[in-house]
Formats: C-alpha cells, sequence, structure tokens
C-alpha cells in the first residue's frame, strides 16, 4: 500500500469519527484525568512511606494522607470503568454508521450487483471488517493523545524533583514510537493482504456449503475440500505474518521501557549508595519520597505507549478493512439506477405502460428487450418460458434493482422519474425463497402491517391456509420459528409469507415462481391463496407451472429477452407456437 493510499484511508478512518467526536474527547479527557489521579496516587503513597519510615511521624497524623490514598483509588478505578464504556459506546455508534452505510450501499446496488460476489465476502465485509475497526475508535485514537499528553505530565512532575530522571525519561521515550513504526511498517498490508484471504475462504467455504448437495452429486465434494485447504492454508500463513509483525512491534517497545527503567533505577541506587550527588536540587541528597515517588512514576511514564504500540495493529488493521470498505463504497454500477423525487397518489390498482423497453445489467449487457406492453389496472398477467428467458428480470427492474433504456411508464409516469423507496412501498413481492426476519410467526406476519387487529390477522391466516399448520405449533403464533424459519418447512415459510402479502394488499403484485420447489400440497394452497389475492392488485406471475395460469386475463410468452407471443390461456392453445412448445415440452416432462 502506498503512502497516498495510506493517507487517503487515515483522513477516511478520521471522517468517520466525526459524529462520536463528543463520545472520542470524552473518552480522552477520562483518560486524562485517570492520568493526574496516577500521579495523585503515586505522590501520596510516597509521601506515607516518607512520614512512616524516615520522618517517624506518629501513625494518627497519616490516617489523613491514607483516606485520600483510598478516595484516590477508588476514583481511579470509577474513572477506569468511565473511560472503558464511553470508549466501547463510541466505535459502538461509529460501526453502526459504517454497516448502515454498507447496507444502504448494497441496497442501492441491487440484488444484481450483490450476486457477483460470493454471499461469504459480503459477510466478511458486514461483520469482520467493521467488527475489526472497534479497536481502531474505542481505543487507538484516544490514545494517541494520551500517549503525548500523560507522559508530558509525568515529566512536569518528575523534572521539579529530580532533572537526572526526567532526562532519561525524556531522552528514551521517542525511541519507542521510532522503532515500532520502524517494525511495524508493513503491518497495514499484512493486514490487508489478511482480509483478503479471508474473504476469499468465507466466500469459499459458504458458497461450498450450500452447493454441497451439487458438488455430492457430480462427485466434486473431495475436490472442493482440497480447494478449501489450499485457500485455509494461504489464511493461516496471513495470520501469522500478522501476528509475527505484532510481537515483534511488541519486543521491541518492551526493549526499550524495560531499559529506561532500569537506568531510572541504577540512577537512584547509585544515588543512596553515595556514589552519584547530581540530579537534586537541594543539598541532603535523594529523598526516600523522590526515590520511591519517580520510581514508580517510571514504569507508567511508558504505559500509555505501551497501550499505542498494543493498539498501533488495530490501527493497520482498520487501513486493511478501510481499503475494503472504500472500495466498495465508492463502486458504482457500469449503468446508474436512475430515480427522481415524483410520488404516485390513490391507492387503485396501477396501470404500466412499456415502449421500446430494453432491461440492462447493472455491468451495461441487455438483459432483455425491447419490450412493448401494456397492463390495464387490475389485470393479472402470467410471464412464462424457459430459464434465462428474462422474466424474473422484468420483476427486477420493476423493482427498481435494474436500470433500462426505452420507456416504463406508472400510471403516465416514467420509472425512472419515481422516487425508489416511495414506489417499492407500493409493490408486494413474493420469490422462490421467502424470508422471515423476525423471531416468532406472529411478528413475521405483521411484519409489514404492525398495527393490523386480530380479526385482520386472523382473516390473513385464514386465507394463507396457515391454519392447517398453526395447531401443531407449541406456541402457536408466538412460536419461535428459528433462524432462517430452521422450524418451518419451505410450505408453510411460503405461506406466512403469503399471509403476510394480504394482510398488506398493495398496487401491484409481483410473483417470482412461488410455487417453486414446494410440495403438491403447499403449491396448491399457495397458489390458491394468491390466486384470490390478485383480483385485488395489478399482477404479474412469473412461473414455470402451466397449470396454473389457466384463469389468468393474459399469458406473456418470453424467450431469449423478447416477448414472443400475448394472449389468454385458451386462444394460444389453439395457435401453434412458443406456448405450445412449452406446453408439449412440459408434457413430456411429467
Amino acid at each position: 500500500m502506498n503512502k497516498t493510499r495510506q493517507h487517503e484511508l487515515i483522513q477516511w478512518l478520521k471522517k468517520q469519527s466525526t459524529p462520536a467526536r463528543p463520545w472520542l474527547r470524552l473518552s480522552m479527557l477520562l483518560g486524562l484525568l485517570g492520568g493526574l489521579l496516577m500521579i495523585a496516587q503515586a505522590g501520596l503513597l510516597a509521601t506515607l512511606l516518607q512520614s512512616l519510615i524516615i520522618d517517624h511521624l506518629p501513625r494518627h497524623l497519616l490516617v489523613t494522607d491514607l483516606c485520600w490514598l483510598l478516595v484516590v483509588f477508588v476514583l481511579r478505578a470509577i474513572v477506569s470503568w468511565c473511560r472503558e464504556r464511553t470508549s466501547f459506546v463510541c466505535g459502538m455508534r461509529i460501526r453502526l454508521l459504517i454497516r448502515n452505510r454498507v447496507l444502504e450501499k448494497l441496497a442501492q446496488l441491487g440484488p444484481s450487483w450483490v450476486r457477483g460476489k460470493p454471499a461469504g465476502s459480503w459477510t466478511t465485509i458486514i461483520i469482520e471488517q467493521i467488527e475489526d475497526m472497534q479497536d481502531y475508535y474505542s481505543r487507538y485514537l484516544p490514545q494517541i493523545y494520551l500517549s503525548a499528553l500523560i507522559p508530558l505530565l509525568i515529566l512536569l512532575a518528575v523534572f521539579p524533583i529530580n532533572w537526572v530522571a526526567g532526562l532519561i525519561l525524556l531522552t528514551t521515550a521517542p525511541l519507542i514510537p521510532l522503532f515500532m513504526v520502524l517494525v511495524g511498517m508493513g503491518a497495514a498490508d499484512a493486514n490487508r493482504r489478511n482480509f483478503v484471504a479471508l474473504a476469499r475462504l468465507s466466500g469459499k467455504f459458504l458458497d461450498s456449503l450450500r452447493g454441497l448437495d451439487t458438488l455430492r452429486l457430480f462427485y466434486r465434494a473431495q475436490a472442493e475440500t482440497k480447494q478449501i485447504v489450499e485457500t485455509s492454508e494461504h489464511f493461516r500463513r496471513r495470520t501469522m505474518e500478522v501476528l509475527r509483525l505484532a510481537f515483534l512491534s511488541s519486543a521491541v517497545l518492551e526493549f526499550f521501557a524495560a531499559v529506561s527503567i532500569a537506568l531510572v533505577a541504577v540512577y537512584f541506587g547509585f544515588s543512596y549508595l553515595g556514589v552519584l550527588h547530581f540530579g537534586n536540587y537541594h543539598t541532603e541528597g535523594v529523598t526516600l519520597f523522590s526515590g520511591f515517588f519517580l520510581l514508580l512514576l517510571a514504569p507508567e511514564f511508558f504505559q500509555p505507549l505501551r497501550d499505542l504500540g498494543t493498539f498501533y495493529h488495530a490501527k493497520a488493521q482498520a487501513l486493511g478493512a478501510a481499503e475494503s470498505l472504500v472500495t466498495f463504497l465508492t463502486s458504482e454500477a457500469e449503468v446508474a439506477i436512475e430515480q427522481g423525487d415524483k410520488k404516485l397518489s390513490g391507492n387503485t390498482p396501477i396501470r404500466l405502460v412499456a415502449n421500446e423497453l430494453e432491461i440492462l445489467a447493472v455491468n451495461g449487457t441487455r438483459l432483455a428487450g425491447p419490450l412493448n406492453f401494456t397492463v390495464l389496472a387490475g389485470q393479472r398477467i402470467a410471464i412464462v418460458g424457459h430459464s434465462g428467458a428474462g422474466k424474473s428480470s422484468l420483476l427486477h427492474l420493476l423493482l427498481g434493482f435494474l436500470p433500462y433504456r426505452g420507456s416504463l411508464k406508472v400510471e403516465g409516469i416514467e420509472l425512472r422519474e419515481l422516487n425508489t423507496e416511495a414506489w417499492r412501498h407500493q409493490v408486494s413481492w413474493i420469490g422462490q425463497n421467502p424470508y422471515l426476519p423476525e423471531k416468532t410467526l406472529r411478528a413475521n406476519i405483521l411484519l409489514s402491517q404492525p398495527n393490523a387487529s386480530n380479526v385482520q390477522l386472523q382473516q390473513a391466516i385464514d386465507r394463507a391456509y396457515i391454519n392447517e399448520f398453526l395447531v401443531d405449533l407449541p406456541e402457536g403464533l408466538e412460536t419461535e420459528i428459528g433462524d432462517h424459519a430452521s422450524r418451518l418447512s419451505v410450505g408453510q415459510a411460503q405461506r406466512v409469507a403469503v399471509a403476510r402479502v394480504l394482510l398488506n394488499p398493495c398496487r401491484l403484485l409481483l410473483l417470482d415462481e412461488p410455487s417453486a420447489s414446494l410440495d403438491m400440497h403447499s403449491e396448491q394452497r399457495v397458489m390458491n391463496a394468491l390466486s384470490r389475492a390478485s383480483y385485488a392488485q395489478t399482477t404479474l406471475l412469473v412461473t414455470h407451472q402451466l397449470e396454473n395460469i389457466c384463469d389468468y386475463d393474459l399469458i406473456w410468452v418470453m424467450d431469449r429477452g423478447m416477448l414472443l407471443q400475448q394472449g389468454d390461456y385458451s386462444t394460444l392453445c389453439q395457435t401453434t407456437g412458443a406456448f405450445a412448445s412449452l406446453l408439449s415440452y412440459r408434457s413430456k416432462e411429467g
């Protein structure tokens, strides 16, 4: 990583801390207060020993100093706890903001762009890399200032007592960050390579797990296992490279700190023996107070630098993560998805008109078109064709996930002129794999209409045939369905998605093969519920199941991105063409 790029990433990291700057400043102030309390604690302890051992003061005269020592000790512990808490909140807020930006960017680029990378690599970016920034914001940034301010405070306390000890500390202190920078110069590059290796391993492993049945079917499981082992070994080497640099820089720091503390101890040892007679500002020589006080402060002088050394690798780690994040956040689709600020009014089924419509991929490749069609308000249209014909691409375009050329008007307004977020509130969508993010069955049904009444909820449950399996669930609607709806079958989960749509009918209903992968009973229930729901809104259904579309108003037959035939079921059955070929193909499959 060149210096220019590294400087840009550091500036980006610091810019992200702006919203949490009050927490950052509070953390620094608490750290500074902790440093002052540490100096006070050392001074009180040295005073007590001087008074007790050398001055032989009665013990009852030391009670006040002892009480103050206990108060300072408690205050220092409280300040330390508050600083840890404040630092964590600071890092947490910044991580939350960065993660929201990443998720917003993913939503902006759309699923078509996201599918271009393995799912595991997105997991690495969204979770691991953002989490690895916690120590940078919560510890490293405050410690940069504290590593300069606290040693300065200690020097201000040391020099008035003994200038030799102060000079030793002042001379050796700059050597530590200097050698640490020299040793850790390649740490950012090592962390970046480590993140790349982790993303590759995550993507490979997750994709292999998802395709395990296919790999076994084609006898590729052993070869895939070998590739995962090789990728894991590559990641192990990158991790050890990072750890080697971390241990080396820690050793450098401890070496110089130990040498400096030893020099201070040797100086005071020879001073007490009467060999050295310089460094003090008074003639009676080195007192127990001055020696003990300065020996207590010597390790504390280097502690902020030790902490900075520990957290220095948090900076290198954050730089490695920032490179991936900045690259992603600044990436753009080759063809931008345009949007305006117009919003539709009304709540009636919508009308769609396409003229020379060409659907484009995010890289500019034409997926389908040119298409010319009119969808009347409330019309029910089934779209059929072989895989890759462009059916799902049309639905993705209507959802605002793909760019286009030509014209596609919604209620007379060009789709690209509509506000995307407002437009999506007008659309209901059900795909092949239902997404149930909430904890309980009730919460998932009420996801789009949380204020629905119990009567409305029960109607949706009845119409989606959820009551057929509801009695088998131990806690009914309050049953926790688990991660990825693991307690429900695919058919049951799809019925929950249907109930969600029934509870909150929109102006346009998009169905992307909702009965795929369902058993016969579940398919019948889902399609019956959706068929009844489709009469209340304009509906586009993509399907391979030709027997479910007999009563639809129109059937569109697509092939290689073109709309080849339009008509109702009976008309197309009597016409030679693409639909007749599909019927023949399906009958042979059956």
